[in-house]
C-alpha cells in the first residue's frame, strides 16, 4: 500500500468514527445541545386521550377547551364515535377516558380487566334528558313511552301519524320516518333497553351516527320522529313532553324534571378509566366534577350535577 492509499484509509477510518460518535451523541444527549430544567416544553406537555359518546361529544369538546384554559400544559383529544367505540378502546387499553351514555356491561367489564389487568372506574358526571323530536311543525306535543314503543320496536302497531290521531300539515305521506342510531350508540342502548324493554328495533329506520345528525335530518322531515340528548335541540324541532302511561301527567325534557325525576327517560352521563385515575388525568376528571366542570354541563344544554355530589377543590 502506497502513501497515499495509506491516506484514504486514514480518511475512511475518521469519518465512519467520527458518524458513529455523532449519532451516540445524538441519541443520548442531544449534542450538547442544553434544555430547559424538566426537559423542555414539548416534554412538559400531556395528552389525554378521551373517547365515545356521541350524545358527549360536544360537551366532551367544550370541557377541553375550557380545561385549556385552567391547564395549559394539558392536550385533551377528544373524538366521538359512539358509547360502545369508546367502552372497546377502553377495554384494550389504547384511551385513558371513555365517555359513556350508558352504563358499561359486565362483559365490558371482565374484556378490560382480562386485557389490561384493571377494572373500569365509573364517574358520573351529568344528567341527559333523553328527548323525543318531531318537525318544529308538528302538531303533537306529547307520547306515552309506550307509544314510542309502538312506533320504534318490531311488531310495534305504529306506523302512522294517523295512529296518534295527527295530520302533518302539508305533508305528502302519512307514513312516520323513524329516524334512530346505530348499534354501537349508548343512546340506541338505552332506548332500547328502557323503553323497548330490550325488544328488536324495527327494520327500516334512518339510522344515524351522531345525536345531531339525528336532530338535523328530523328538522328536515316534517314526517320524522329521532331521540337524542337533549343538547341538540334547535329552533327547528320540538322536544315532546314524555309521560310514562295516558293517565300520567307528561313532562318535559329539561334540567329540573330531570333532577327531580319526573322526566322517565333521562339518564345519567359518565366516564369511565382503567382503575383508579392517576397525575392529570385525575386532575382532569376532578376539574370535570367541580362547580368549574358543571358548568360547562349546564351551559352545554344538559343537567348539572347537583352540588352535594360535586367534586370539591
Amino acid at each position: 500500500m502506497n502513501q497515499y492509499q495509506r491516506y484514504l484509509s486514514f480518511r475512511r477510518l475518521h469519518t465512519a468514527a467520527a458518524a458513529a460518535a455523532l449519532a451516540v451523541c445524538l441519541l443520548q444527549t442531544g449534542c450538547g445541545k442544553s434544555e430547559p430544567s424538566g426537559g423542555g416544553e414539548a416534554a412538559k406537555q400531556q395528552t389525554i386521550q378521551n373517547k365515545g359518546s356521541d350524545t358527549m361529544v360536544n360537551l366532551a369538546q367544550a370541557w377541553a377547551e375550557e380545561y385549556k384554559k385552567a391547564a395549559p400544559d394539558v392536550d385533551v383529544e377528544v373524538s366521538g364515535g359512539g358509547s360502545g367505540v369508546g367502552i372497546a378502546a377502553l377495554e384494550k387499553g389504547t384511551i385513558d377516558i371513555a365517555n359513556a351514555s350508558r352504563n358499561m356491561k359486565s362483559e365490558e367489564i371482565e374484556a378490560a380487566k382480562k386485557n389490561t389487568g384493571k377494572t373500569p372506574k365509573e364517574f358520573i358526571v351529568g344528567f341527559d334528558a333523553l328527548a323525543i323530536y318531531v318537525h318544529k311543525d308538528n302538531p303533537l306535543n306529547e307520547i306515552t313511552l309506550d307509544q314510542i314503543a309502538q312506533i320504534y320496536m318490531e311488531g310495534g302497531s305504529i306506523t302512522k301519524w294517523s295512529d296518534l290521531g295527527i295530520t302533518i300539515p302539508g305533508a305528502s305521506g302519512d307514513e312516520i320516518v323513524r329516524v334512530s342510531r346505530q348499534s354501537s350508540s349508548g343512546t340506541y342502548e338505552f332506548l332500547r333497553e328502557h323503553v323497548l324493554k330490550q325488544k328488536d328495533f324495527k327494520l327500516g329506520s334512518r339510522d344515524m351516527n351522531g345525536s345531531k345528525e339525528v336532530v338535523e335530518l328530523v328538522s328536515s322531515t316534517p314526517t320524522a320522529i329521532g331521540y337524542s340528548g337533549m343538547g341538540y335541540a334547535t329552533p327547528a324541532v320540538k322536544m315532546l313532553k314524555v309521560k310514562k302511561t295516558a293517565g300520567e301527567p307528561a313532562y318535559e325534557p329539561n334540567v329540573a324534571n330531570t333532577l327531580a325525576k319526573t322526566y322517565p327517560i333521562a339518564r345519567s352521563l359518565q366516564v369511565y378509566t382503567l382503575g383508579e385515575p392517576q397525575s392529570a388525568v385525575k386532575n382532569y376528571i376532578d376539574w370535570m366534577m367541580s362547580d368549574a366542570g358543571q358548568k360547562v354541563v349546564e351551559s352545554s344544554g344538559y343537567v348539572p350535577l347537583p352540588a352535594e355530589a360535586r367534586a370539591k377543590p
